[in-house]
């Protein structure tokens, strides 16, 4: 089992794909997780909308990823799922993995400056050392 973090950002679909290769190499099921952001005090009075527009990216992604399907399915196949949590990503991911007892996990390399001071979802994970971790740039 693999789970790569996808959150739509170029970093998080090149994840996905280096996933993609490797559950195929390792004759593997891989896992796509989307982690839906939690609301914070300041957009809870937006709370429906926000939970909309989380869903409906959730569901942008998952037709992504089904038309790439689609395109490659020629080529190679993968057994993959789709997989929707809400919760903050280093979480989510974490017990997504601890549940589905991955032997990996793959996500993209931050792209936001800030992560450098505080640490990305990729160092929190690669620093909970309960899986292999891959960062894709």
């Amino acid at each position: 089992m693999i789970v790569a973090g996808l959150d739509g950002s170029d970093s998080s679909w090149r994840a996905t794909a280096y996933a993609a290769g490797l559950a195929r190499r390792q004759n593997a099921t891989l896992a796509i997780a989307y982690i839906q952001p939690v609301l914070g005090a300041a957009t809870a009075l937006a709370g429906a909308a926000v939970e909309e527009t989380t869903q409906e990216i959730a569901e942008e992604l998952l037709a992504a990823v089904r038309e790439a399907e689609h395109r490659l399915r020629d080529v190679w196949r993968v057994e993959w799922r789709f997989l929707t949590v809400r919760g903050d990503p280093y979480t989510g991911l974490a017990r997504l993995a601890d549940e589905l007892r991955a032997d990996a996990v793959v996500v993209g390399a931050s792209e936001q400056a800030g992560h450098r001071v505080v640490g990305s979802v990729a160092v929190r994970l690669v620093k909970a050392g309960r899986w292999p971790v891959t960062v894709v740039p």
